[in-house]
Formats: structure tokens, C-alpha cells, sequence
């Protein structure tokens, strides 16, 4: 029998699977991440997860390899959202399970607003985001789509499925 990855926290002790995880990744799902090209994720990743005030989580599949990762960083008064799945593990759930996490610590947090941005036809992130239960708003702008939701919404959304 499968069982589906547990999603945990992680900060800055939990480097290495994260590093590991991101070199397993291809160019284009960290370019879809990123945004742009990437050096070694050993001299970027130490200051994400440990940046004040965030939240990280993370997919840990059977064997307590990560596979997936989400980030929360605040952006007073609102708070960044950002997935990142592993290739082989994309198109599963992971970056929908992440980021109904990640919204549940938004709500937590004080955030009025929660976000995210990513590639303009980036079909995987429009596919997540025409499932949520709440009003999703975008703005296009230069191939880069900047989506958000009131976390107020996700309150309701959330006392709503608790009926």
C-alpha cells in the first residue's frame, strides 16, 4: 500500500534534503519557481529558510525524502506564497496540498492578503488556483501573472467546509 506524503515544517535544519531535493528538479521547474536561472541552491536556500517570520513546509514521501517544499513570506500586509514540486512528483496534489497548508498559516499569521507569482501559461499553477474554494484575483504584467486572495475569504471558506 502507497502512502501519500506527509506534509511537515522544515527550516534551516533540514538544508540538505532541500538542497537535494532542488538539484533533483529540472531547469524548468526551477526556472517556473524562480523565475529566472538559479546557482547553487546550497548559497541561496540557508538565508529562505531562514528568513524571520516565514513559513516553510515540506512533502516528505515514505523513505523522509523531500519532494515537494511551499514557502510563506511575509510582505506586510500581505504574505507571498511560493511551491516548488519535484518533477516526478508533479501532478499528484503536492503543490495543492502545500498551499492549503500555507493558507491555514496565513489565516494564523494576521495576513490580509495572501499571494503568489508566476509565469504567464504556466498551466500547473492556473490548474491549482481553478480549484480553490475562495475568489482568486490576478493581474497580468510583463509574462508574469501576480494572483491573490483576501485571507478573510479563506476564513470563511474554511468555518464553511467545518459544517
Amino acid at each position: 500500500m502507497r502512502r501519500e506524503p506527509r506534509i511537515i515544517p522544515i527550516g534551516p535544519g533540514d538544508l540538505a534534503r532541500t538542497v537535494a531535493m532542488h538539484r533533483r528538479c529540472s531547469p524548468q521547474t526551477l526556472w517556473s519557481r524562480y523565475h529566472r536561472a538559479m546557482g547553487d541552491s546550497r548559497t541561496y536556500l540557508p538565508t529562505l529558510l531562514a528568513r524571520p517570520g516565514s513559513v516553510h513546509l515540506a512533502a516528505q514521501d515514505t523513505t523522509g525524502r523531500i519532494v515537494a517544499v511551499g514557502h510563506l513570506m511575509p510582505d506586510h500586509p500581505a504574505v507571498e506564497a511560493a511551491l516548488l514540486v519535484e518533477d516526478s512528483w508533479q501532478g499528484r496534489g503536492l503543490g495543492t496540498r502545500l498551499l492549503h497548508q500555507l493558507g491555514r498559516h496565513a489565516l494564523t499569521g494576521g495576513w490580509a492578503t495572501l499571494y503568489g507569482v508566476f509565469r504567464s501559461g504556466d498551466e500547473r499553477i492556473d490548474a491549482i488556483l481553478r480549484h480553490a474554494s475562495v475568489p482568486v484575483h490576478r493581474r497580468e504584467e510583463g509574462g508574469a501573472v501576480t494572483a491573490w486572495v483576501q485571507v478573510h475569504d479563506l476564513a470563511v471558506a474554511l468555518s464553511a467546509r467545518r459544517r
